[in-house]
C-alpha cells in the first residue's frame, strides 16, 4: 500500500473494512511505499487507535542504536499515533543485534512500543537474538511461509514453538502465484470458496502462525474474512500434504 496516490481512498476504504469486521491487526513498515503505507494508515486509525493492533518494522540499515529510535519515531509521525503495538527488525543486517535491542528496550520504556520482534530470521538469528539482553523478550518472528514455501517446518517453526514465540506468516498466497494450482483449484470448488481462501485456511490450522495476508481491496478483505470459518478436514489436509509435500531436510531461510 501507499505506493500509488489513486489507490489510497479504495486501500483505506478496505483497511476501514477489515477494522469493522473485528480484524484487528494491521502490519506495516518503513519500507513499504517509503513510508506511503504508513501514511496511507493514518487516517484510518485516527479515531480508533484502540481498536487496532499496530505492527511496523525498521530498515536493517536504520537498526543502529540511535537509528532505530530516530527511525521508529518517524514511524510514529508518519501513523500520527504515539505508540506501536509492535516493532520488529525487518531482516538481519550489518549493526550488531545488541544495538538494536537496546534501541528497542528504550523505545519501550518510553511507551513509545508495547512490544517488540524480528523478521525474516533464521534459527541460527533466533538462537544470537535470544542470548543478548532483551532477546527473551522477542514477540514473533514475521517470516515467508506458505503453501509452496513450508520450509520453516523443519528447524525454525518447531524451535518458535518450543520457546513460545508465534510466527507471522507473509504472503500466505504466494503473492497469487499459488490461486492456479490444480489441487487447491479442486478443493475450493469442492468447498465452494476461492483457492486463497483455501491457502490461508491451510495457515489457521497450523499452531502459534498469525496469518497476514495483504488486503487492499474490500472484496479481499471479505475473502480473507470468509477464511476463518473453513475448517479444512483431515482428508483435504492430507491431500495438500501430498500436493505441497512438506520439508524432509533443513531448507535456508526464504524471502520475498
Amino acid at each position: 500500500m501507499g505506493e500509488s496516490k489513486r489507490s489510497q481512498s479504495s486501500e483505506r476504504d478496505a483497511l476501514r473494512y477489515g477494522l469493522d469486521l473485528g480484524l484487528s491487526l494491521i502490519d506495516t513498515a518503513e519500507m513499504y511505499g517509503e513510508g506511503g503505507a504508513e501514511e496511507v494508515i493514518a487516517p484510518v486509525i485516527a479515531d480508533r487507535r484502540s481498536d487496532v493492533f499496530l505492527v511496523s518494522k525498521v530498515y536493517p540499515h536504520n537498526a543502529s542504536q540511535k537509528g532505530a529510535i530516530a527511525a521508529c519515531e518517524r514511524s510514529l509521525q508518519r501513523l500520527k499515533t504515539d505508540y506501536l503495538d509492535l516493532y520488529l527488525l525487518h531482516w538481519p543486517g550489518s549493526f550488531p543485534l545488541g544495538e538494536t535491542l537496546e534501541a528497542f528496550q528504550t523505545l519501550q520504556q518510553a511507551g513509545k512500543i508495547r512490544g517488540y520482534g524480528v523478521s525474516n530470521f533464521d534459527v541460527a538469528d533466533m538462537e544470537e537474538v535470544v542470548s543478548l539482553p532483551g532477546g527473551k523478550a522477542i514477540a514473533t518472528n514475521q517470516v515467508l511461509y506458505n503453501l509452496t514455501r513450508r520450509g520453516i517446518e523443519f528447524s525454525l517453526l518447531p524451535w518458535c514453538r518450543q520457546r513460545s514465540i508465534p510466527i507471522m506468516a507473509y504472503s500466505p498466497i504466494e503473492q497469487g502465484r499459488l490461486l492456479n494450482h490444480r489441487t487447491l483449484k479442486q478443493i475450493a470448488q469442492e468447498r465452494e470458496m476461492t483457492t486463497a481462501q483455501v491457502a490461508i485456511a491451510w495457515l489457521l490450522h497450523q499452531e502459534e502462525v498469525i496469518v497476514i495476508p495483504k488486503s487492499s481491496r474490500i472484496e479481499h478483505v471479505k475473502q480473507n474474512y470468509a477464511a476463518l470459518d473453513l475448517k479444512l478436514s483431515e482428508a483435504e489436509l492430507e491431500r495438500l500434504d501430498g500436493a505441497f509435500p512438506p520439508p524432509r531436510r533443513p531448507v535456508p531461510l526464504e524471502m520475498l
